[in-house]
């Protein structure tokens, strides 16, 4: 049985994935950067962390057969398949009201971080903090130590596919990103599945 789900353009869903299953994100339309949050179901201050994941696995950017690790250093998701040209971020931090306002932007814009903390509101939790999120389909080279914020390098139903390692809930954000060209500048749709 394949559960799936929209993630509607600049919003986020919520859902469950139980030990042994696995999340599957498709970036529907080529160009959308999701970005992709996990909680213990049973803890949720116990979150994805991809600080304590970059120590784990030594490298930036997870491949796959790669294990995700929480901020309890714990086993969370492992990356089974990779459809994409595997090309995530994981340094940058989540867009919030105070980026776009640095952006120029006058009055409210929807961001990744609300977006977190309206679905999770939806599932009853609250953790009062944004973790740094798994940035899928984001393109942020990294040159003699400075970064730039490019198109994804995705296709049009390419997807991630991960194995749940404990009982999570989840968030995706598909990035309301409009001003730079991460997104080239036209948020659109994704859709999960879990399986």
């Amino acid at each position: 049985m394949v559960e799936t789900g929209t993630i509607p353009a600049r919003s986020g869903a919520a859902f469950d994935v139980r030990a042994g299953h696995s999340v599957r994100i498709i970036n529907t339309h080529g160009a959308q950067v999701v970005d992709f949050f996990a909680f213990n179901a049973a803890e949720p201050l116990e979150h994805l962390s991809m600080p304590h994941t970059h120590a784990a696995l030594n490298r930036v950017v997870p491949q796959p057969g790669d294990t995700l690790t929480s901020s309890k250093r714990r086993a969370m998701l492992t990356i089974t398949e990779d459809t994409t040209p595997g090309v995530h971020d994981t340094l940058i931090a989540a867009c919030d009201p105070w980026r776009y306002q640095e952006l120029g932007v006058q009055g409210w814009h929807a961001s990744c971080a609300e977006n977190l903390e309206k679905a999770l509101k939806e599932k009853g939790i609250s953790i009062g903090f944004t973790p740094s999120p798994f940035n899928l389909f984001m393109n942020i080279p990294v040159e003699d130590g400075s970064l730039s914020f490019e198109e994804p390098l995705t296709s049009p139903g390419e997807y991630i596919e991960m194995r749940a390692e404990m009982d999570l809930v989840v968030v995706c954000s598909a990035c309301p990103q409009d001003i730079l060209k991460i997104n080239k500048q036209n948020p659109t749709e994704a859709h999960y599945e879990v399986r």
